[in-house]
């Protein structure tokens, strides 16, 4: 089969031939129809688990995942021949990800069935991201009437976040260029702060002197998120996805929150599906592109939205 791998850590991803997956007690073999790409992909080829969790080299890249059952090994009883699944790709050891055609995966992991009416490029790009905004909402405890900036809003992360918040009954405030803030206004952003048009803080601050009740920082670095802090009234809430928030700083503000790291599983992925298939959340797909294209977009910056691997 088709896979896209990395040789070691560090190096540059290539698309190979690899064998085909064998099933076995309590797992499925997917055949994959298409993967979402993930910023994760990259610090993942990069090493970021090296330690944590063994490898297998070559190493199959990618987490979140859609296509149809193909087969099931002994004790399966979730999942059947021909059903559609989307799931996330990541196990121990680490490297039968989902750039590739065949996968497979233990049925009790999260892996969920698509809804009839869900696209399956479409479920494919939901898993890592969406979960992703799913706990930070949860976390959170957005309450409605509530203002929420949206730092990052156009990533995949924050394409979703912007969503729930929104259904929450949050006033979202989103950073985007300002040539996309009818996109944000679609996905139920009630302000766009055009980073591009003057600091993101000044800008916060005029609009809403007397501060804002959460942070969603998908982006800034630890000095940056640090200043906009200052936007969250006491009592508010912090949240860095990329480990830049200093813990101790915001507990002696009163500031609730810190880094999180998505835990979410297979019930949280329902409930989103459930959402898509009502059509209460939707999903933003900025580009499909073939698996043989695959090396070239991990770890691209710029998406405005989800790419998706066509397999």
């Amino acid at each position: 089969m088709r896979a896209i791998v990395v040789r070691k850590f560090g190096a540059t991803p290539e698309l190979i031939d690899m064998p085909v997956p064998e099933v076995g007690p309590g797992t499925v073999r997917v055949q994959l129809e298409a993967a979402g790409v993930n910023p994760f992909d990259a610090k993942l080829a990069d090493g970021i688990l090296d330690g944590k969790l063994p490898h297998d080299f070559p190493m199959i890249l990618g987490v979140d995942g859609a296509g149809t059952i193909a087969s099931v090994g002994p004790g399966v009883n979730r999942f059947a021949v021909g059903d559609r699944v989307v799931g996330k790709f990541l196990g121990s050891p680490v490297g039968h990800g989902s750039f590739a055609e065949f996968a497979v995966i233990p049925e009790n992991g999260t892996l969920v069935h698509i809804p009839e009416g869900v696209p399956t490029v479409t479920a494919a790009a939901l898993p890592i991201a969406g979960i992703t905004a799913q706990d930070l909402v949860d976390a959170t405890g957005i309450e409605p009437g509530q203002t929420v900036l949206i730092v990052g809003a156009t990533g995949g992360v924050g394409s979703f976040l912007v969503q729930l918040a929104n259904i929450a009954g949050a006033h979202v405030i989103a950073t985007a260029r300002g040539t996309v803030a009818d996109q944000m206004t679609r996905l139920g952003a009630a302000e766009t702060v055009d980073y591009t048009s003057g600091p993101i803080r000044e800008q916060v601050a005029a609009a809403h002197p007397d501060g804002i009740d959460v942070l969603f920082d998908l982006v800034s670095p630890p000095e940056v998120l640090a200043e906009l802090t200052g936007l969250v009234r006491d009592g508010g809430t912090v949240y860095s996805t990329i480990l830049a928030a200093d813990e101790a700083a915001l507990q002696a503000r009163g500031l609730r929150g810190g880094n999180i790291e998505s835990k979410g599983g297979a019930s949280e992925l329902a409930r989103l599906l459930d959402r898509v298939a009502e059509g209460d959340v939707v999903v933003p797909i900025d580009a499909t592109v073939p698996l043989a294209d695959g090396p070239a977009v991990i770890g691209a910056p710029g998406a405005r939205g989800k790419t998706v691997l066509a397999i």
